[in-house]
C-alpha cells in the first residue's frame, strides 16, 4: 500500500485505516455522521493526495484534450476548470476528470480517479497522435479538500490571493501558509463550498501546510474527515462516484451527464451518444429515496410492483443531514419519472421506494 505524505498524521489523528486505490486511506476519525455534518455546518479538511494529475502542455495540448474528452475544453480560459469525463469507443466512460486551464491554448491539468491514473495515461498517450507535451505528476502532488461554508473564512488569513470571492470551478495560483507556488480552485465533491489545494511536497511543504491551516482552523471547528463521510456527502448532492455510478459500460447520457457532452467538436463516441441523445437511452440513473426502512446497497436488484427487474442499485446510504435512506441507480426509462413508485430487493424482501430529484432534499 502506499502513503500519502499525511498518513503518519491521520494515524496519529487516530483515524481508522483502510486501502482505498492502492493507498492507505482514513475512512473516518471522529465518526462518519459527526465529520459530515462538521463539513454540512463548518469546514472539514481531507486528503485526497491519492487523486493523480497530469499536465498536458504545448501548441497541441488542447487538441488532445478536445479529442479524448466530452466536454468543450476550447470554452476554458486561464484560471478556470470544468468537469468532464473520457468516454472510450463504446460509448463507455474511461473516467471522469477536472479540466483546468493554466494558460489558454498551451498549458492544462487533468485531475483524475486514483485508481484509473495508470489506465487513464494510457488511454490518453494513445490517443497524442501529434505528440502534445504530457508530464504525470500524481506521485508528487499533494492535494487537500477544506470544505464546507466557513472554509474560505477560516483559510483566508493564510494567504494575500483572494479565495473568499473565488467563483466555483475557478482557480487561482499563489503562496499559501509560506508556500510558493499553490493553486486553490473553487471546486471540490461535497456540495458544501470550500476550495481544494493542490501542491508539490518539497522542503517540507506538507507539514507546512497542514499544520498552518489545523493552526487557524482548530480552534474554528475545522475536523479532519475520511473517504467515509465523503461518500455520503457527495451522495446527498447526486454526485457520481467513478466504479459504482458510471464506468465502462456506461454513457455519461445514460448517467444524466449530457450537460458535459458537447458535440460542437469532434472526440470519441461522438455518434455514438448523438444517437442517444436523438433516440433515448436504455437505461437511466436516477436519484431515490426509501419509503421503507432498509439500507439500499451497491449492487441491489430494483424492482417494479410485479417483482420484474428493473434496474440495479450503483450507490446507496442512510443519509446523515437528511436522516433517510437514499440511493441512486440505472433504471429502465419508463420508471425513471420523478415519484415513480420502484421496490429494492434488500435480502428477500422488496421495500418500496420512490425516484427522488437530485440533488436530494
Amino acid at each position: 500500500m502506499k502513503n500519502t505524505p499525511f498518513t503518519d498524521k491521520h494515524i496519529a489523528l487516530g483515524a481508522k485505516m483502510a486501502e482505498f486505490a492502492g493507498y492507505n486511506m482514513p475512512i473516518s476519525y471522529s465518526g462518519i455522521n459527526d465529520e459530515h455534518a462538521a463539513v454540512r455546518k463548518n469546514a472539514g479538511i481531507f486528503d485526497v493526495s491519492h487523486m493523480g494529475e497530469f499536465i498536458i502542455k504545448g501548441e497541441h495540448a488542447l487538441d488532445l484534450i478536445q479529442r479524448t474528452t466530452s466536454n468543450d475544453a476550447s470554452k476554458l480560459k486561464a484560471g478556470q476548470a470544468q468537469y468532464s469525463c473520457l468516454p472510450n469507443e463504446n460509448g463507455g466512460i474511461v473516467d471522469d476528470l477536472l479540466v483546468y486551464c493554466v494558460e489558454e491554448n498551451k498549458v492544462y491539468m487533468l485531475v483524475v480517479n486514483a485508481s484509473n491514473i495508470e489506465k487513464d495515461w494510457n488511454w490518453i498517450s494513445k490517443h497524442n497522435t501529434n505528440n502534445a507535451e504530457m508530464h504525470n505528476i500524481s506521485e508528487k502532488t499533494c492535494l487537500l479538500a477544506i470544505q464546507g461554508p466557513n472554509a474560505t473564512k477560516i483559510l483566508q488569513p493564510l494567504t494575500e490571493m483572494d479565495i473568499l470571492n473565488l467563483k466555483y470551478y475557478t482557480f487561482t495560483k499563489g503562496k499559501f501558509a509560506g508556500v510558493e507556488n499553490v493553486l486553490i480552485s473553487a471546486t471540490g465533491y461535497t456540495g458544501a463550498g470550500g476550495v481544494e489545494i493542490y501542491f508539490e511536497d518539497k522542503d517540507g511543504a506538507a507539514d507546512k501546510i497542514w499544520n498552518a491551516i489545523f493552526e487557524v482552523g482548530g480552534p474554528q471547528g475545522l475536523k479532519p474527515v475520511g473517504l467515509g463521510a465523503r461518500d455520503t456527502l457527495r451522495l446527498e448532492m447526486g454526485f457520481c462516484l467513478y466504479g459504482n455510478d458510471i464506468d465502462d459500460t456506461t454513457s455519461p447520457m445514460e448517467a444524466g451527464l449530457g450537460w458535459i457532452t458537447k458535440f460542437t467538436k469532434e472526440f470519441t463516441s461522438k455518434e455514438i451518444f448523438a444517437k442517444q441523445k436523438a433516440e433515448g437511452v436504455q437505461k437511466k440513473l436516477v436519484g431515490f429515496e426509501m419509503i421503507e426502512k432498509g439500507i439500499p446497497r451497491h449492487g441491489y436488484e430494483i424492482k417494479d410492483f410485479s417483482g420484474a427487474t428493473i434496474g440495479h442499485v450503483t450507490s446507496g446510504t442512510q443519509a446523515p443531514s437528511l436522516g433517510k435512506a437514499i440511493g441512486m441507480g440505472y433504471v429502465t426509462p419508463a420508471f425513471a419519472a420523478i415519484d415513480a413508485p420502484i421496490y429494492i430487493k434488500v435480502r428477500d424482501k422488496l421495500l418500496q421506494a420512490k425516484v427522488a430529484k437530485i440533488p436530494f432534499a
